[in-house]
């Protein structure tokens, strides 16, 4: 298999293309108006285990969906938020990390070891966010969405923790 640079050949992704392409063929999805049509935002965490669409029954186009690692609320989610808000029909907003997260489970120096391991390198300069306290740092983020001087007190805002093994939110803030 050729390299470039740092990249591998394209047939590394040949499955997930063709897995595209057969999408494609039926695809039905076209021509929505990227509007949240449920009025819905969503900040998550980029797990794959959470499915943030079906947790809270939307369909495509219902909802502005922001993911990063612990789901925490970063100036790059709020900048997101701002834009729904504004642009694209947001109306309330979630934020939502989840148990068994990486995040909340390790330590920074745990994650930069793990990480240095892997890559090989010393990956000790690294930041990750690790979230010490789950509960106190979603109450927190959802107090960073409340004051945002862009976000009007008419958009709702609540903080809940997923449970990755039942499905279930539980509502924290």
């Amino acid at each position: 298999m050729a390299e470039v640079g740092r990249f591998r050949a394209v047939d590394d992704f040949d499955d997930l293309i063709t897995a595209n392409q057969s999408f494609a063929a039926d695809f039905t999805l076209g021509g929505f108006d990227g509007v949240a049509h449920a009025g819905v935002a969503i900040v998550t965490c980029m797990d794959s285990r959470i499915d943030p669409l079906r947790m809270l029954g939307l369909d495509h186009g219902d909802a502005k969906i922001f993911r990063n690692p612990g789901g925490r609320v970063t100036p790059q989610a709020l900048e997101a938020l701002v834009l729904g808000v504004h642009l694209l029909g947001v109306k309330r907003i979630l934020v939502v990390p989840h148990t068994r997260c990486a995040m909340a489970s390790a330590t920074e120096a745990q994650l930069r070891e793990k990480v240095g391991t892997s890559a090989g390198v010393d990956a000790s300069w690294q930041s990750f966010g690790v979230v010490d306290d789950q509960v106190a740092a979603l109450t927190d983020d959802v107090k960073k969405v409340h004051s945002h001087p862009l976000i009007p007190d008419t958009v709702a805002v609540g903080g809940f923790i997923y449970d990755v093994d039942t499905g279930l939110l539980e509502r924290k803030a």
